[in-house]
């Protein structure tokens, strides 16, 4: 029997772990990459000695990645170096007025204690709680394609329903009372792309997956875990292409017959994108596409982002590997994000330093910074307001942490909306994908197989189960059962 041909658009997180599987059963897999270098949004930028991650940089639920890699009879060890974060990160609420969140619970239920008496015991029941979810979510949830509503509603969902309907904010507020405690905990589902206040409290899974499974780093960054499904893809016969985008979609009777990139053709069997599904869906024609643009305007969708990577001549003393600055009001910026889509007059914003730890991703005597301000899709972008907010997060850095920055800047390079467009065709420059909010989730989520093309198949951040680097790795595991099951 002819071994059958897929084409995966992409090599992002869920394409190479599709890529993977897909291989592992004997399909013929060639990944097309628009960029130079595999990962999608997880690439890398490498300037003057100093190496950053462009995109995700939290490894969180390290026990997806390892059960990723066990399907193929191997370890996350065999191709790079865990190391577990303490602290976990650091927040700032005020001027030198921050918490740090050890690398173990029992230190954190004493923080908590020390905050506000009696708040141990409470998060012991929360995370109680938590731990329960995640075994749900983890086991019975995320890993079903979403085809139909009772691959969630059993009889252990059924029990939970009012988790569903109750959010993050509500739930969290019932347990602690000190406003930063609240931030503490409400931190974690910002990873899902909402609000706490639109988040249903069953979502309470990722705080297990905070406190109690730990921060992460892989030495050399997050690209390290691309560049080792790269080599395992490679090494179960995948063949990858990058510079290679795809431009049109070749269809005869409802089927996919094969993909025009800017310099060849590729016939296919089936075809799976793991690209932005709305520019995917553009390059079919009308009458096939599932999902309208009105559709797609009316999802909440999670924030874009505006990132700095920064060069210090010298080692920072008073922030952490991540380091979160809550000094400003969360809700004014969440409206900024989510209602009224315009930039936010003073925003949170995240820090990463990764060579704090990892003395590989710095020049000796240096500090590599990654900043991040979350912002609202599709709001403009200009050098000048990309400037503004550099200088006000080096302003706000130096008063909150009483340390000298500003003059010892080496370079800067930043990316923002119009880049996650130009580079990953991402719908109106969004960087994290659609929220999980109640009525985008699982199965109200867009399908991972095309209702109106016969061999047509999604994965990634958009789909199935939702934003963030694990579920990606598991949209590429769902999609190639759902394959192996209609073809």
């Amino acid at each position: 029997m002819k071994t059958k041909k897929i084409v995966i658009i992409g090599s992002g997180f869920s394409s190479l772990s599709a890529s993977c599987y897909l291989a592992k059963h004997g399909f013929d897999v060639t990944v097309l990459e628009k960029n130079k270098t595999t990962g999608g949004r997880a690439r890398q930028l490498k300037k003057d000695g100093f190496v950053f991650d462009i995109g995700p940089t939290f490894y969180w639920m390290p026990d997806v990645f390892e059960r990723f890699f066990k399907d193929f009879n191997t370890h996350s060890s065999n191709f790079y170096s865990l190391n577990k974060l303490h602290p976990a990160y650091q927040i700032y609420f005020g001027k030198k007025d921050s918490i740090s969140i050890a690398d173990n619970f029992e230190d954190i239920k004493q923080t908590f204690e020390n905050i506000e008496k009696g708040s141990g015991a409470k998060l012991q029941k929360f995370i109680n709680k938590a731990h329960r979810n995640y075994n749900i979510a983890i086991k019975d949830l995320v890993y079903k394609p979403g085809e139909h509503v009772f691959e969630i509603i059993n009889h252990k969902t059924f029990l939970k329903l009012y988790e569903f309907v109750l959010t993050i904010k509500h739930q969290v507020s019932g347990y602690v009372k000190s406003k930063q405690l609240q931030k503490i905990l409400e931190f974690p589902v910002l990873f899902l792309g909402a609000k706490p206040s639109n988040t249903p409290s069953f979502y309470n899974f990722m705080n297990y997956a905070d406190f109690k499974l730990g921060t992460w780093h892989p030495k050399g960054g997050m690209y390290e875990v691309v560049k080792a499904m790269t080599t395992l893809a490679q090494s179960l016969g995948v063949k990858i292409i990058t510079d290679s985008e795809v431009e049109n979609i070749e269809i005869k009777n409802k089927s996919v017959t094969g993909v025009t990139t800017n310099s060849s053709y590729f016939p296919c069997d089936i075809l799976l994108s793991g690209a932005d599904y709305h520019h995917t869906e553009t390059l079919l024609p009308k009458a096939l596409r599932q999902y309208s643009e009105s559709y797609w305007d009316k999802k909440t969708f999670a924030p874009s982002a505006l990132l700095f990577y920064v060069g210090f001549n010298k080692k920072l003393q008073n922030v952490s590997h991540h380091t979160l600055f809550f000094d400003t009001d969360f809700e004014a910026h969440a409206k900024t994000i989510y209602d009224t889509k315009e930039w936010a007059e003073k925003p949170l914003f995240y820090a990463s330093f990764p060579s704090i730890t990892d003395a590989t991703t710095a020049p000796e005597g240096k500090e590599a910074g990654i900043f991040l301000i979350p912002i609202a899709p599709d709001v403009e972008d200009t050098p000048e307001i990309r400037e503004h907010y550099f200088n006000q997060l080096m302003d706000r850095i130096e008063t909150i942490t009483g340390e000298s920055v500003k003059k010892h800047i080496l370079f800067k390079e930043s990316y923002c909306v119009n880049n996650f467009k130009e580079d990953y065709h991402s719908y109106k420059g969004n960087a994290y994908g659609l929220a999980n909010t109640l009525t985008q989730t699982h199965v109200l989520r867009p399908k991972l197989k095309s209702k109106k093309v016969n061999n047509l198949y999604f994965c990634g951040q958009l789909t199935v189960p939702g934003p963030g680097v694990p579920p990606s790795l598991i949209s590429g595991k769902i999609v190639s059962d759902l394959i192996l099951k209609y073809h």
